[in-house]
């Protein structure tokens, strides 16, 4: 069933603002604590599998200050080879397509991923085998092909790349509060501390009492488990800025441009076309500097605008003086290499802790909402080595995946 704006509204309304008091007497079969990609996931996977769950965050779903907030998110399933977290994207893609289909205005956007190189790079030809052995369509492009498909951009000697066409761009606030308006989980705004536990059931936050708990609080996860997170997940801040193309030039829009991303020996660069007038969004990929998530002045840095601005007169000549729309500061929570963070505490079976999107985690969110639901119904289920806490160093890099 397709559902109206009017609707949509009265959903995400619904999810945000349900009132605490009638159901602050209730034992919940689960309590989720974050309400951004993975929280509403998981959510909504429990509750399809039977649970009665509710939401808790802070600062409300799909909230400005969380790393799943915002304008737009890519979707892709070029991982270097890494088929984990490939077939987590195409398993999330379908869920993903469900959702927009559902609602008044799309969630996913079928702009295509444009990836560019140097002709040799290793993960990009480890990408390319996958998408052949796995028959996904894409478009192989030399230098003159890339040129030729994309006039407003640049390319140099020696670059080659290839568009999979099947993925783009994901609405990310909008789409966090459609999937916890959908589920209509009762919601809690509330900090949530350590799990305490009290003739079997648990209580997180005041008001909230669940015989199970899951926290997906994403950068917030180290102060809430100082003990045992802390330097394993590190929030960076990420400067986002968009930039705004002439009047009527509609070739920086989906439909003229894909999703791009300029990768170079694990140096990326990217950018997201024109979705829903918000102007051309433009990222560096490299983690910044360590913040705060609570306190960090959410203030572009004019130093990153102007390292932007070099970037689009090499690369997109006709953007170089375009004005900035809007620009905003988010975060990447970043595991040592990137792998996610999926496993029960050390000290509670009914307790999972969730998180290290590490800036790649979004378009993830329903798989991984599944993995944890699927653990929670049958605790027999085999875990991924790579998500356990044991896997965990101390952040001393970032490895783009």
């Amino acid at each position: 069933m397709k559902i109206t704006r009017r609707a949509t509204i009265g959903l995400i309304a619904a999810a945000t603002v349900a009132p605490r008091a009638a159901a602050a007497a209730q034992v919940f079969d689960a309590a989720v604590i974050g309400a951004g990609v993975f929280g509403v996931w998981i959510a909504e996977r429990l509750k399809r599998a039977g649970l009665n769950v509710a939401l808790v965050d802070a600062y409300g779903v799909g909230h400005g200050r969380a790393s799943s907030g915002g304008e737009t998110r890519v979707t892709r399933y070029s991982y270097g080879g890494d088929a984990l977290y490939a077939e987590m994207a195409r398993e999330s893609l379908v869920a993903w397509k469900d959702v927009s289909a559902r609602a008044a205005t799309p969630i996913f956007h079928n702009t295509g991923v444009l990836w560019f190189s140097p002709e040799n790079d290793a993960y990009m030809a480890k990408s390319l085998a996958y998408l052949e052995a796995t028959k996904t369509p894409f478009k192989k492009l030399d230098r003159a092909g890339l040129e030729n498909a994309y006039p407003q951009m640049r390319f140099f000697d020696g670059e080659a790349g290839f568009l999979e066409e099947e993925t783009g761009a994901l609405v990310a606030g909008r789409g966090v509060q459609t999937v916890a308006g959908l589920g209509g989980f009762p919601f809690f705004l509330a900090r949530a501390g350590e799990p305490k536990n009290k003739r079997g059931v648990f209580s997180p936050a005041p008001g909230v009492r669940a015989a199970r708990l899951v926290y997906a609080c994403g950068p917030w996860l180290p102060q809430v488990f100082p003990k045992i997170l802390d330097r394993k997940i590190v929030a960076t801040r990420q400067d986002v800025i968009h930039f705004g193309a002439p009047a009527g030039d509609d070739r920086f829009r989906p439909g003229k441009l894909p999703v791009w991303a300029d990768f170079n020996a694990g140096d990326l660069t990217y950018g997201i076309p024109d979705i829903e007038g918000q102007g051309f969004k433009f990222c560096f990929g490299a983690a910044g500097p360590e913040i705060s998530p609570d306190d960090e002045a959410r203030l572009v840095d004019g130093a990153v605008v102007a390292r932007a601005r070099d970037y689009l007169k090499r690369r997109f000549p006709d953007l170089a003086k375009a004005p900035v729309v809007h620009a905003r500061v988010c975060q990447y929570e970043n595991s040592w290499n990137s792998d996610l963070l999926i496993d029960r505490h050390p000290g509670f079976d009914d307790v999972w802790l969730v998180g290290g999107g590490s800036g790649h985690g979004f378009k993830l969110g329903p798989a991984v909402g599944r993995y944890v639901a699927d653990r929670i119904v049958n605790p027999s289920l085999a875990a991924e080595p790579r998500f356990s806490l044991a896997s965990k160093r101390e952040v001393a890099e970032r490895v783009f995946r």
